[in-house]
């Protein structure tokens, strides 16, 4: 089976491609999902990330305090680091179990962080969302909760447009709002990969 990772910026637009692909009834595994889930209350990395980071994160139902725990790490490199050395390998763990169970000709794996976090080796194929920082920026702004600083913040921390798109074997660019022209790249690709996958 094929593997692609899918990665790009933030507001590059990499769930709208995850969901195009879902629709394809192509196999999708999300690292952002994976994050939701294992810190749901109960999870032990719940427990581990209150222990590190102060029980001050925790909220009055024993949920995580996203939004709280996301500023810290953004305004502070070393409490990033520390929340990536937690998160990143139980992320990994998990989603190699879950294509463990996959029949298909290919998957797709959502990596925000793909080459941040030196993931490249789950892929078979690099695919990258791309579009201009100025569209990344007014995509975010309109998600409730997040500042200019914070997305500024956030750009910093991640790879530079430039390192991902060298590292990219396929490129989708989604500068436009356009889901039409997005839909009809994807469709491109996923005949590509059915096609490589029967020839592998």
């Amino acid at each position: 089976m094929l593997t692609i990772g899918l990665t790009g910026g933030i507001g590059c637009g990499k769930s709208m491609a995850a969901t195009i692909f879902a629709e394809l009834q192509v196999p999708v595994i999300d690292a952002d999902t994976i994050a939701h889930q294992i810190v749901a209350p109960g999870q032990p990395i719940l427990q581990q990330l209150f222990e590190q980071f102060g029980s001050e994160l925790k909220q009055s139902d024993g949920s995580l305090d996203r939004a709280a725990l996301r500023a810290r790490v953004f305004s502070d490199s070393t409490s990033r680091k520390r929340l990536e050395a937690i998160m990143h390998p139980a992320i990994r763990a998990e989603m190699q179990r879950q294509l463990q169970s996959i029949d298909a000709d290919y998957c797709i794996l959502v990596i925000p962080l793909l080459l941040e976090s030196g993931q490249q080796d789950m892929c078979d194929r690099i695919l990258v969302l791309d579009c201009v920082q100025s569209t990344q920026r007014a995509r975010v702004l309109q998600r409730p909760g997040l500042t200019e600083e914070q997305f500024n913040a956030i750009v910093q921390a991640q790879c530079s447009r430039q390192q991902r798109l060298d590292a990219a074997d396929d490129i989708i660019n989604n500068d436009s709002d356009d889901i039409n022209s997005l839909r009809q790249q994807i469709l491109a690709l996923h005949r590509q990969y059915i096609k490589m996958s029967k020839n592998a």
